[in-house]
This record gives structure tokens, sequence and C-alpha cells, in this order.
């Protein structure tokens, strides 16, 4: 009778596998948002982008390059991404292991009186059972993908969250610097200030000048002491911001940055590459949701396989000793199969439901990708914006600065001998602090602008980067 029906179920399997051969999950890459040509923004052509990935240490900035190192030992996004490595290891091993067999042991003993009658005996049992899913429609190979996939995008996630922090602590660092040059500033000026209400109230005392005009100047001085207080305040913000990211202590961390934060910081140049696809290559966020893409596309063909029979094989060998009144018996057993076929009938629509979810969230992973690929271009082009707009400035400034400070010292000199008022002073010391206050900030937002472009980049990141290792 088996026999009989042998070539109708060679037939309906044979017909299953037509139906899964027919079936394709989406594809794995998708058409990206349309990359243009050529950057909207005029390009730096400095530097070298091949050494991205050490732009750091070419700062010329040791100090710089500790606190980057500090702070990304002690992230907790870094931490996290570490983690997700290794769920994502797990995730991938435990998916390739559905593709082969499996084998368990079995090993039992017991000693006692089975049934009235019979002498003490002891039995030992040992056995192996093997078992194996014959992947027919590729429901574990797909899983196993998307695992390959998951476990491949958390290694750029890795790369990225260091970029990320990297940048980070540069930009409180560049401010930092950039606080205490303007404290400088704020410094200079009370102290002139100061200067000037000590003449005015000696020439109030002695009738050659009015009350008011020594009122005056007290009033300047004070505002210019309540500057200086609010920029320390400021700095000291600042300083603890970066004892938090770096877990440096605060004594440990003003004392390393006491030689450095004098000096005038500026970032190295780098060069970017005048093909955007090229770029946005380079970037592990972008390499992420491509990643994911490729996930979710093997999600629904793994989805899609649930729908169609299911084949298992599966055997056994097991070994019997009993020993009853010195009586030894010996029994060994061994079986091939069942060979077992699983034809899903109804569920409800449950399996159906899966694809389409599945389906649902693949065309979100790709909507996600060409939002990256787009968000990195903008970002890009922003940076590069900033860039031409803080270098066409800088000249500007340094002119207006310069002649606001000449303008300062000649009615200075004036006021000194009695042709200048003390109004016409506060003036010229207004503009000219607010024009060296602007030099200054010019120069942050600089730093700021090569920062953004160095995230912007990637950070150095390649898709064959070497994989991080953390046991």
């Amino acid at each position: 009778m088996t026999m009989k029906f042998l070539p109708l179920i060679v037939a309906s399997c044979a017909s299953f596998v037509l139906i899964g051969c027919a079936t394709q999950p989406p594809p794995a890459a998708v058409a990206a948002f349309t990359v243009p040509e050529g950057w909207q923004a005029p390009l730096p052509h400095q530097g070298d982008v091949g050494s991205l990935a050490q732009w750091w240490q070419r700062q010329g900035d040791p100090i710089l390059v500790e606190l980057i190192d500090a702070a990304q030992t002690v992230s907790p996004s870094i931490a996290q991404s570490l983690s997700r490595i290794e769920t994502s290891r797990a995730s991938r091993v435990a998916s390739d292991a559905a593709l082969g067999p499996r084998l368990d042991a079995s090993l039992s003993a017991s000693r006692g009186v089975t049934q009235p009658g019979v002498p003490l005996g002891t039995t030992l049992q040992a056995g192996l059972q093997a078992s194996w899913e014959v992947d027919l429609f590729g429901a574990n190979r797909g899983a196993s993908n998307a695992a390959q996939a998951q476990f491949e995008g958390s290694q750029a996630q890795w790369h990225d969250a260091r970029v990320s922090v990297a940048a980070e602590v540069a930009k409180l660092y560049y401010s930092l610097r950039t606080c205490h040059q303007l404290l400088v500033v704020t410094l200079a000026d009370a102290q002139s200030r100061r200067e000037t209400a000590r003449l005015s109230d000696i020439s109030s005392k002695a009738g050659f000048a009015a009350p008011a005009v020594a009122a005056l100047a007290r009033a300047s001085a004070a505002e210019s002491n309540s500057r200086v207080t609010q920029q320390q305040a400021q700095c000291d913000l600042d300083t603890k911001a970066m004892v938090a990211l770096t877990a440096i202590p605060e004594p440990v961390l003003r004392k390393k940055l006491a030689s450095t934060l004098a000096r005038a910081a500026q970032a190295a140049p780098l060069s970017i590459s005048s093909v955007p696809a090229q770029t946005v290559a380079q970037r592990p966020d972008v390499f992420v949701a491509e990643r994911e893409v490729a996930a979710a596309s093997a999600q629904v063909g793994a989805a899609q396989a649930q729908r169609y029979p299911r084949l298992s094989l599966s055997g056994s060998i097991g070994a019997l000793r009993s020993n009853t009144g010195g009586v030894s018996t010996d029994l060994t057993t061994w079986s091939i199969g069942p060979v077992a076929l699983t034809l899903p009938l109804f569920d409800g629509g449950q399996r159906a439901a899966n694809v389409d979810a599945a389906k649902a969230r693949y065309v979100e992973a790709a909507a996600l990708y060409n939002s990256k690929v787009r968000q990195a271009v903008r970002e890009v082009e922003e940076a590069l914006v900033n860039l031409q707009s803080t270098d066409a400035r800088r000249l500007d400034s340094e002119t207006s600065t310069l002649g606001y400070n000449e303008s300062l010292a000649a009615t200075q000199a004036r006021y000194t001998n009695g042709m200048a008022s003390l109004v016409e002073l506060e003036d010229a010391r207004r503009t000219a602090l607010a024009a060296q206050s602007a030099q200054v900030s010019l120069q942050l937002e600089r730093n700021r602008a090569w920062i953004s472009l160095y995230r912007a980049l990637g950070g150095g990141w390649t898709p064959d980067a070497p994989m991080v290792t953390t046991k």
C-alpha cells in the first residue's frame, strides 16, 4: 500500500519544491536616493583624505588624542555597541547551527528491586539522538543570512560610535580652548577699564572731572568684572563637561590642560573626494542601514519559507546493560527515522501575516536607508558651506579687529590728553572687544566645521575595516 502512494508523495514534494523556487524575497540591495555627481559647495583642497583615520594625531596636540582615547574607553555608547556585537555574534552562531544536524547524548543509571522476588539489580543506559531539518525552502538559510547582515552592521555601529565620541570630545576641547582665549580678552579689557576708573576717580577728587564721569568709569569697570566672572564660569562648566566625558579627575584634567588652553587651536585640514557616492560609501551609519535592508530581505524569505512543508530526519542509538542476581543482560538498539514531512494546512493566517509583517519591515528598512543617504549628503554639504563661509569671513574679521584696536588705542591716547570724552572711549572699547571676541569665535566655528566634515565623511571608516575583537 505504501509503495502505491509513493509516486503521489514524490510528486507532491516536487511541486512544493517548485513553488519554493518560484518564491523569491525582495532584493537585498535597493536603489538608493540619486546621489548628485558632484558637490554643490566648494571643496577644500588640502590634506589627504586617506589619512582621515589618523586625523586626530595630525592635529599635533597629544592632549586632544589622550582625551579622545579616555572618552572612548568609558563611553556608554561604545560599550553598548560592543554588547550589540556580542549579541549579534551569538545570534549568528545560533542561526548557523540550525542549518546542520543536532546530536544529543543521554546517560542514566538506576539500582533497586524492580519487582517482588527479583534480586537487587543495576541498570545502565546510554543513548545518542540525532535530528536534522532539511532546509527545503531556505527558512533557516534566510535566518542565517539575516543574522550575518546584522552582525556586519553591528561592527560598523561600533566604528560609528567611536567616531561620534571623538567628534564630541574634540568640539568640547576646542570650545574650552576658545573659552579661555575669550577669558584672556575679557581680563585685558577689565584691567584697562579698572585703570580708567582709577584715573577718573583721581581726576574727580581733584576737581578736574565731573563726578558723573567717575561714576561712568566705575560702572564700566564693574560691567567688565561681571563679564570676566561670567566667562570664567563658562570655562569651568566646559571643564566639568570634559571630566564627565573622559572620567579624568578634575585636578588632573586641569593640570593637563594648563599648558594648552592659552594657545589658539586650529584643526588640521583634510580633503574630500569630488564624487559624493564615494564619500557616502565611507559612512558607517549608511552601511548599517544597507545591512538592515539585506537582513530584512532575508527575513522576508525566511517568513515565506515557513508557509511550505518542512522535512526532518532523526535517528538514535541506545545501549542498555542490566545486572540482576549476577546475570548480565546487554541490549543495543538503533533506528533511522522517522523521516517526517510536515505540511502546514491551516493556521488562521498566521504565516501569511508574518510574511506581510516582514515585507513591511523591509519597506521601512529601504526607506530608512534612502533617508540615511540623503542625510549623509546634506551633512557633507553643510560642513562644506560652513568651511567656505568661515574662510571667506576670516580676512574681514582680522581687518576689523585690527582697525578697531587701532581706533581704541588712538581714542585712549586722546582721552589721556583730554581730547576725547569717556563716552567715546567706552564706545571704542565695546567695538574693539566685540571684534576680538568675534575673531576668536570665528576660529571655533571653523574648527567645528572641520570636525563636522570629519564626522560626515565617516571618520576614516571603510566597509573592509578590521573587525573588532572584544575577547
